[in-house]
């Protein structure tokens, strides 16, 4: 798993609003999501090769960065509600609100949407 990207690209990165995980996005060869999607929730969200869907369910905007490797045996994967995603880099915290209709969709394949911004009380979960 390698996740190096040069100073001054950091701009480059999107987190999903679903399940948090990092990828590159602007940059030409590493279009991690136009290319592959979200490898936790591309079945819900659709991002492989749509740019308004990324558009709409990722965020620049994003706090600390988790790396997991295997998220079994990983307090911190339980802590940030990772159980059962691939190893990869996860941010802490993702700023943005989904479309109500991808709510919708996410309600309507069985998973409750708790929002990655810490603004869902403890209780929630």
């Amino acid at each position: 798993m390698s996740f190096y990207v040069p100073p001054g690209q950091m701009r480059s990165l999107r987190a999903c609003m679903v399940c948090s995980i990092i990828q590159i996005h602007n940059l030409p060869v590493n279009q991690k999501f136009m290319r592959e999607g979200c490898p936790n929730c591309e079945h819900i969200l659709g991002l492989r090769g749509n740019n308004d869907a990324i558009q709409e369910c990722t965020s620049q905007v994003f706090e600390g960065l988790i790396s997991i490797a295997d998220e079994r045996v990983s307090w911190v994967a339980r802590w940030q509600r990772l159980e059962g995603y691939v190893p990869g880099t996860y941010a802490v915290k993702v700023t943005g609100t989904l479309p109500p209709e991808t709510v919708s969709s996410l309600e309507d394949a069985g998973i409750k949407y708790i929002p990655r911004d810490g603004s869902a009380g403890e209780d929630e979960s």
